[in-house]
């Protein structure tokens, strides 16, 4: 498998996306380099496996989940695409890792066991596009108030909706 940067010349693979690319290739969508960084698209059944491999084997030790992001792609299928960006601070590499979710019930497994602050970062992408997280301990609105109605961030969400307005509890 090569790798692609953005004038599309073939290149030799990263590290990170080499040694991904050796150990599931079957489940490697697409590895190239965007922007400066390692990018690989994956398959969303084998996220919980790759994210545990690039976490825990000591050739990646990618240690640190600097973010987790989504795109709403609104009129294509797979509508959602849930963005990692992972770092390894002891290798010094980025790999940033992409997962395509459908529009119909999106969901995927959640990886809060994994990195503890995945909790948090789950939440909001749950919170912003309604992509709902598979075993995630406690996934519930975090940026906005409980009785808020629809995901703001999805591109089709009625920008002019009016919202429930709620006080305080007495």
């Amino acid at each position: 498998m090569g790798v692609e940067d953005s004038d599309n010349a073939p290149q030799e693979l990263p590290p990170l996306l080499a040694l991904l690319a050796g150990r599931f290739p079957q489940d490697i969508i697409r590895a190239e380099v965007a922007h400066g960084d390692a990018q690989a698209v994956i398959s969303a059944g084998a996220l919980r496996s790759i994210m545990e491999y690039l976490k825990n084997d000591p050739r990646t030790l990618c240690n640190l989940l600097v973010d987790i992001t989504a795109v709403d792609y609104l009129g294509r299928e797979p509508r959602f695409e849930v963005v990692y960006h992972l770092l390894s601070l002891s290798l010094n590499q980025r790999l940033r890792v992409k997962v395509g979710v459908p529009g119909e019930n999106p969901s995927l497994d959640s990886l809060a066991a994994l990195w503890g602050n995945a909790n948090w970062l789950e939440r909001e992408v749950w919170d912003m596009f309604g992509i709902r997280f598979e075993g995630h301990p406690d996934l519930k609105r975090i940026l906005l108030y409980p009785e808020f109605e629809g995901h703001p961030l999805r591109k089709d969400y009625p920008i002019r909706r009016r919202q429930p307005l709620v006080g305080p509890k007495n």
